[in-house]
């Protein structure tokens, strides 16, 4: 080989380094930008209200959300703390007005007193108080769309009770970004 096809080519090692030294710079200036976004709270703000939502409630545990007892009312928000079972608490909310409703394709109706349960935190209850006309006028196009029969027997007021808990979680989740509620159960249930 002369010395002139030696001085054409570039040497390999001064290419490499070259490289190595440029992607150095990026990631730097990479982890750079995200300090900069956490710091200001773009990222972080996105993270914080994802970590927002209410969380499940052991038995025991304190409820920074808890609603204040209030001795003498029968109506809104009730806290349970029961032995065995689930590991986590169950706070029950009571509706305080009755569900009236006439029944699909029917002349009967019925009527019925609802509370919903949730193991989770204060806040599913402050929501449930807070949206309860939206709550209420969803429930009662649900009760209107069940049939009779469906009114009658344990396995269709079982369905309704389902439905009726999709039909809250539903509302709360469109108003609040989470639903909570774990089931609904009816304290009185009344067809004619």
């Amino acid at each position: 080989m002369s010395n002139k096809d030696t001085a054409d080519k570039p040497k390999k090692g001064k290419g490499l380094m070259l490289k190595l030294a440029l992607g150095l710079v990026l990631v730097g200036a990479g982890s750079g930008g995200a300090y900069a976004l956490f710091a200001s709270g773009i990222v972080g703000e996105a993270q914080a209200k994802q970590d927002d939502k209410p969380r499940l409630v052991r038995k025991g545990d304190e409820d920074p959300y808890a609603p204040p007892a209030e001795k003498g009312e029968e109506e809104g928000a009730e806290m349970i703390h029961g032995e065995g079972g689930s590991e986590y608490r169950i706070a029950y909310y009571s509706f305080p007005e009755e569900f009236t409703s006439n029944l699909r394709d029917s002349d009967g109706m019925v009527q019925m007193s609802l509370a919903a349960s949730t193991r989770y935190d204060g806040r599913v209850l402050m929501w449930l108080d807070e949206h309860q006309l939206a709550i209420r006028s969803r429930l009662l196009v649900e009760i209107a769309d069940t049939g009779e029969q469906d009114v009658l027997s344990p396995a269709g007021k079982a369905r309704l009770q389902k439905r009726l808990t999709a039909a809250i979680n539903d509302v709360l989740e469109t108003n609040e970004g989470f639903g909570g509620v774990d089931n609904i159960h009816f304290r009185s249930f009344i067809v004619q």
